[in-house]
């Protein structure tokens, strides 16, 4: 997605950095578009180093630089946006680049007001936003908590955290709405004492952008991580879980009424038998015992027209052991990936991956970001839900589906 930043001169401006570059984090095309007033509080410099493409500021560089940006770009978003701002855009003014590229959009526009109290709560402030809103920009609430000089009170701006995803949101297909998806995440840890655990090497990354992509389309998104992530999606439900007991419990409560369930989690394949209840001092001789098969008892209880993802973490014939587990486990699509090779896998930003499709078929992502990587695997489970799970019934016998194996 092709996102215009524009950032006007509010002290907020220094948070528009770490908007910018979760933008960017997320595989959005970032284009900088500063006012004059903008960087008395922040520097081009900063911007030009995290963002895709240059810093934008004249209206007088380039051949008509707004009507370019306007129409190129799938989301415009203006953070912050001044009282000065906002005047100006209701208004119809087009006095500086980021007020000409704002008329000159038919983009989604979303506006991330800051200022002080007695400013946002001015009735020509208000009067504004309405104006705005009526015409279908997309405002993004400030917050109240601690201002500039000191004060304290409503006016702050939006944590970047929501922007992005109201961003995501406005710019982005809505192609999930009306639909629940639940999504695991992250490696379970399996107690041998009061400090040991037994884990793996996931860090709940690809997960965790699965569920926020999802957000992003309009679903009703539940994520159960055992990752110490946060989430850039809000309105996410995160139900925090440690081992895979915890998991199983939390996604077998979560699944039913489910139209899409996401098993990305890296649950660990053993446990210890029994735990200490204290520290355990020496070398202990542990004995170890299988964890349960989450996945096989999510299809296992699948509701009728359920789409059920796997994940496979392999690091040798990747796609013969993934097309074995696809068949073995039931799921509609397996999602594996080589985590011996560069870029992929634990740890990275980026990932690269085969989606396997129970019908048949593959698609190989190449090394992208792990949004980038989501957006596709939720491609094919649109394709799924809007052909062959249309309008699941939900109270059909499980074995009507011909899916559920018992």
């Amino acid at each position: 997605m092709r996102v215009v930043l524009g950032v006007s001169g509010g002290i907020a401006a220094y948070k528009a950095i770490e908007v910018c570059r979760r933008l960017v984090d997320a595989g959005h095309h970032v284009t900088p578009v500063l006012t004059d007033a903008a960087v008395h509080f922040v520097g081009e410099t900063t911007f030009a180093a995290l963002a895709s493409a240059p810093v934008q500021r004249s209206l007088w560089e380039g051949t008509i630089p707004h009507t370019r940006l306007g129409k190129t770009a799938d989301v415009v978003v203006v953070a912050p946006a001044t009282a000065d701002l906002l005047a100006r855009y209701a208004a119809g003014m087009a006095d500086d680049l980021l007020t000409a590229t704002l008329l000159a959009t038919r983009a989604p526009v979303v506006v991330c007001p800051a200022m002080h109290t007695e400013m946002w709560e001015h009735p020509a402030v208000q009067d504004n936003l309405a104006r705005l809103v009526a015409r279908g920009v997309v405002v993004v609430p400030p917050e109240t908590g601690r201002l500039a000089g000191g004060d304290v009170g409503a006016g702050r701006m939006a944590e970047p955290a929501a922007i992005v995803a109201a961003v995501a949101a406005a710019g982005g297909p809505r192609d999930l709405e009306g639909r629940r998806v639940v999504v695991s995440a992250g490696g379970t840890r399996e107690r041998i004492d009061p400090v040991r655990v037994i884990t793996n090497r996931s860090s709940g990354k690809q997960g965790h952008a699965v569920a926020e992509a999802a957000a992003a389309r309009g679903a009703s998104v539940t994520l159960v991580t055992a990752a110490p992530l946060s989430v850039d999606a809000p309105a996410v439900e995160v139900v925090r879980v440690e081992s895979a007991a915890d998991m199983e419990a939390a996604m077998v409560a979560a699944a039913p009424g489910a139209d899409v369930v996401v098993m990305a989690a890296a649950v660990a394949d053993f446990r210890p038998k029994a735990s200490a209840e204290v520290k355990v001092h020496g070398v202990p001789e542990l004995v170890l015992e299988q964890t349960p098969d989450i996945l096989a008892e999510l299809v296992r209880r699948r509701d009728p027209g359920q789409v059920i993802v796997g994940f496979a973490a392999e690091t040798d014939d990747p796609l013969e052991r993934g097309a074995g587990k696809l068949e073995r486990k039931g799921v509609d699509l397996l999602v594996v990936n080589d985590v011996s090779a560069p870029g992929v896998g634990f740890d990275h930003d980026t990932n690269a991956v085969t989606i396997l499709s129970a019908g048949g078929g593959a698609v190989e992502v190449p090394l992208r970001t792990k949004r980038e990587v989501a957006e596709a695997l939720l491609d094919r489970v649109v394709g799924l839900l809007t052909t062959t799970h249309r309008d699941p019934p939900r109270t059909a016998p499980a074995d009507q589906t011909g899916r559920t194996a018992t």
